[in-house]
């Protein structure tokens, strides 16, 4: 039989004490006190019987203060800074942008870090959570749910995230596939392959949406490559397709990086790019537009999607605020280019 924590008397005990006794955090502690259905109602429980066995009252007017102080939301992103894909690419930066805007009006500080996740959120005592750059590895969002905090994905839906708890908002890929194989076939091009790794949720999307743009016309994706989400593996990858001898006449980059490469690997084999063998990216980068030739890219909407996530934590977590729409996807468009 479990037996319950004896208070000590000798001293007024404090939250630490009580998520020591519960095994929770203190952030879970604070929550569980005030009632908030973030915390299972099995836990809060649990949590209000070691409070009151050890004596431990909350003492209101330093929560007010506290709560007029945190008003911080916490920015994670999922991703390592390298060479190949600074993080000062227009993804996540755009993103930021938007979510920043978003904050400053409602009067929250934004504290962004690519650190440890759950250090992070409980060192900066934050009140949410964007998470930008999950991938494949839904690690991050594992760890984050631990902490019951409001917590938002930028990404795919692929039903992971969601059962954790997590508001998943992002782009619609699937049309953005669409729109790519739709260009292609425009330009007459008849043998397509998709780069891209489709272990990622989004990517896979996309290539699901390109793979059913084609079904009832007389082109086919004749392959599909996994490459990282930089130029030179989209390079590397457009170079084995080449060399495999295949009928390609059309591409389809995951990434504008992964188009880019792809170009390169098309000149390299004595190619045009838009000319033998049409190109299309995705996320309408600077760097499309500067290609030579134009590269066409799906058109994400970054500074609209990093408002949507911010504007939909801060409704979480403020339940006075106007409500969000329950918009979860953010429509696509083709930048149209000369490939």
């Amino acid at each position: 039989m479990d037996r319950k924590p004896t208070p000590d008397l000798s001293r007024r005990a404090t939250m630490s004490d009580v998520a020591n006794a519960a095994g929770v955090s203190k952030i879970t502690v604070s929550r569980a006190l005030r009632g908030s259905d973030l915390v299972k109602a099995e836990v809060r429980q649990r949590i209000t019987e070691t409070a009151a066995s050890m004596g431990y009252r909350v003492n209101l007017a330093a929560r007010d203060l506290r709560l007029q102080q945190r008003r911080r939301i916490s920015v994670i992103v999922d991703m390592a800074a390298r060479d190949d894909r600074p993080l000062y690419d227009p993804y996540p930066l755009a993103l930021l942008g938007g979510i920043m805007q978003e904050c400053a009006a409602a009067g929250f500080a934004v504290v962004l870090t690519t650190s440890d996740p759950r250090m992070s959120a409980e060192t900066h005592d934050t009140s949410g959570v964007i998470v930008l750059g999950q991938g494949s590895d839904h690690h991050t969002v594992r760890a984050l749910t631990q902490l019951n905090l409001p917590l938002a994905v930028w990404g795919a839906d692929d039903g992971v995230e969601a059962e954790m708890g997590a508001v998943v908002i992002g782009s619609d890929n699937r049309l953005g596939g669409a729109l790519a194989a739709g260009h292609l076939l425009d330009q007459g091009r008849q043998h397509l392959v998709f780069l891209g790794d489709t272990s990622h949720a989004e990517l896979a999307d996309r290539r699901d949406g390109f793979v059913a743009r084609l079904e009832g016309t007389s082109a086919a994706c004749v392959d599909t490559r996994s490459c990282d989400f930089n130029s030179e593996s989209g390079r590397l990858a457009m170079a084995e397709v080449l060399a495999s001898g295949a009928r390609c006449d059309g591409v389809f980059g995951g990434s504008d990086l992964v188009a880019i490469g792809a170009m390169q690997a098309i000149r390299e084999a004595g190619l045009e790019p838009g000319h033998d063998i049409g190109v299309v990216g995705y996320d309408d980068t600077p760097a499309a537009a500067a290609q030579t030739p134009g590269l066409t890219s799906v058109r994400q909407d970054w500074i609209g999607g990093g408002r949507l996530l911010a504007a939909t934590l801060l409704a979480r977590l403020d339940p006075d605020r106007v409500p969000v729409e329950e918009q979860r996807v953010l429509p696509v468009t083709l930048a149209l280019r000369e490939t």
